[in-house]
């Protein structure tokens, strides 16, 4: 597990302050790359820009209260009150169909993760999970289950698992005031590389975002996956996940160099997938993008 990563990604966080500022200095954005064309049943059709501080780790859309708007996470949405304690990198969130919201944290050293929980009502608590034998710090998104009773959370580096937890908050076996355990596993049947956000698109099945820049996995660099689960992700046994790449993310900028791909939301009233993908360099500023897919 390369958890050199998380590091380097804090000071690319905090270089966004400077380019920002050279930014309004008067650096003039070059014009954009042609678009690539999508090559499977996810096609693309529109995209928004992401803001880098606000839009560029993940994203989520929220059913309840009706008319609520999308979520979204970066290193400008943390709390001073929890950037002070430790947590200072946040990854994909996810909401429950039942309008809990659920945002994942990390820190740089020792040994739990927390997720950070807003109810229906607008009050907030955390839940922090003590790191298993072998379980990675990293904690890089949540994927709330569509009955909303179980949550998954997946970490960075080459991994075959993701794991399983009662959803805190809206599950009855959890506590703020308790350590949120680990239930079960998700098994893969094939090593995903530096996921980087999943969301149910039904309940045995997830679409996720991976940031993988080797492209040795699957044949190509940044892919969007899909895993088809063997039965219910749920707190009485273990499951057993297909992987299979569907194509790879739009990586197109002003600027060459490293895209990130980020966090994932599927909306199921409309069918709209969203992917978060951050350009290279100074593009960060000017060019990341929020892509939206519908299926073809």
């Amino acid at each position: 597990m390369p958890l050199r990563h998380r590091p380097a990604r804090h000071r690319r966080h905090a270089a966004l302050t400077g380019l920002i500022a050279l930014a309004t200095a008067g650096v003039v954005a070059l014009s954009a790359a042609p678009q690539a064309a999508a090559a499977d049943t996810w096609t693309e059709v529109g995209s928004d820009r992401a803001d880098p501080l606000t839009e560029s780790q993940g994203l989520t859309s929220v059913e309840v209260p009706a008319g609520s708007p999308n979520h979204y996470t970066g290193i400008g949405t943390i709390p001073i009150g929890v950037s002070s304690r430790g947590w200072n990198h946040v990854g994909d969130p996810d909401a429950s169909y039942n309008g809990y919201y659920v945002e994942p944290y990390q820190r740089d050293s020792g040994g739990a993760k927390m997720f950070r929980v807003q109810a229906p009502g607008g009050g907030w608590s955390e839940y922090v999970h003590t790191l298993g034998s072998g379980e990675a710090m990293n904690n890089s998104w949540v994927a709330i289950s569509p009955d909303g009773q179980w949550m998954l959370s997946g970490e960075y580096g080459t991994m075959t698992r993701f794991l399983v937890f009662p959803t805190p908050g809206v599950n009855a076996a959890t506590s703020p005031s308790a350590n949120l355990p680990q239930v079960s596993t998700v098994n893969l049947d094939h090593p995903v590389r530096d996921v980087q956000g999943c969301d149910f698109s039904t309940p045995t099945q997830l679409l996720c975002s991976s940031d993988d820049p080797a492209g040795t996995l699957f044949g190509v660099t940044k892919p969007l996956l899909q895993v088809d689960l063997s039965g219910q992700a749920n707190g009485t046994s273990d499951v057993s996940g297909h992987v299979t790449a569907l194509r790879q993310l739009p990586l197109r900028s002003s600027c060459s160099g490293t895209f990130e791909a980020e966090g994932i939301d599927y909306d199921r009233r409309t069918g709209t997938l969203r992917v978060i993908v951050v350009s290279p360099g100074f593009c960060v500023l000017t060019d990341s993008k929020t892509y939206r897919f519908t299926r073809s």
